[in-house]
């Protein structure tokens, strides 16, 4: 290899791919992440539905909800382009065709006891051997050195974001054998997970921030449990912390209006709940052919970043 060939390989931006269940999700999860690895690396976004059974904030748009006009999953879709526009992430959705006219292979499934887990078509009704295929092949096309996604529980344990997790490490398992047997490098896996102190102090923050506020949400009691994404300390391995990065976050966030209602600091969801934007996001690594997160050593700090120790691979790089 010449000189300069050696050079522009050393220069290579690392390429992370983050997997989401719908529009809206990955900015309220991961949108801090993605941001700040967006502006020197190459981020990359795989949204398996267009949200078609989300709940409609603004009035005047009630109509495109699934129980009237159906027609939610096109707007979002537009909600998601201007999101990614505001991070910089090249974005898709899984089985996506616009020559054919296909804007989704599968439909939001809604949460489990609501009628779109029903449908056929909903996402958690998916052939496991087929969906994990397509995602698959879209690891394949982006050859990813990080994946991120949901944890195990899916967050806060909504079916499709359960059904996310699921087919992503099925994916990266079999990716795995693939290279075992001279395919390319598999990604780095990572699940989305918030430290107990993080959520403890988010909490207090919203108690003292949001009543002064005086806005119509609803601020959690210190008391209440939270999702099952919020995990003992020592279990997130890996942490992005950027406060400098919420009013870009914030301002992708307000894209997905139909969604999200974005306040000073802090935002709501259709239910009102204020969650706090701050600044740090965590993570675990998972082992996709074992099946569990991979512990961190004993008394080991969080690792700063996702690319700990990333360095160019020339092998099987397009």
């Amino acid at each position: 290899m010449s000189e300069d060939l050696r050079s522009d390989e050393a220069n290579r931006r690392a390429r992370l791919l983050f997997i989401h269940a719908h529009p809206d999700d990955e900015t309220l999860s991961t949108g801090l992440t993605m941001a700040y690895y967006a502006r020197q690396h190459d981020v990359h976004l795989l949204t398996c539905t267009l949200g078609e059974e989300g709940e409609v904030i603004p009035v005047p748009l009630a109509h495109l909800g699934a129980d009237r006009d159906d027609t939610l999953g096109p707007w979002r879709r537009e909600e998601l382009r201007s999101a990614m526009s505001v991070l910089g992430v090249r974005h898709c959705v899984l089985g996506e065709d616009p020559a054919r006219g296909v804007a989704s292979r599968y439909r939001d499934s809604g949460m489990a006891a609501d009628p779109g887990a029903e449908k056929p078509e909903s996402f958690v009704r998916a052939d496991p051997v087929e969906a994990a295929a397509m995602v698959a092949a879209h690891i394949r096309a982006v050859r990813p050195d990080v994946v991120v996604t949901y944890d195990a529980h899916g967050g806060y344990s909504h079916p499709d974001h359960i059904q996310t997790h699921r087919l992503t490490m099925s994916a990266l398992s079999t990716l795995a054998a693939e290279a075992g047997a001279g395919g390319v490098a598999v990604p780095a896996a990572f699940c989305i997970l918030t430290p107990a102190s993080w959520a403890c102090q988010d909490r207090e923050w919203l108690y003292d921030s949001v009543i002064s506020d005086r806005s119509n949400c609803v601020v959690p009691q210190l008391d209440e449990p939270y999702p099952p994404s919020v995990v003992a300390d020592e279990t997130v391995t890996h942490v992005v912390e950027e406060p400098r990065l919420v009013e870009m976050q914030s301002q992708a966030l307000a894209q997905h209006a139909t969604q999200v209602t974005v306040y000073d600091g802090y935002y709501a969801l259709s239910n009102h709940i204020a969650a706090r934007l701050g600044g740090r996001e965590g993570f675990a690594q998972f082992d996709p052919v074992a099946g569990h997160l991979v512990p961190a050593a004993p008394g080991a700090s969080p690792v700063k970043g996702l690319l700990n120790g990333w360095l160019p691979r020339t092998q099987g790089r397009g």
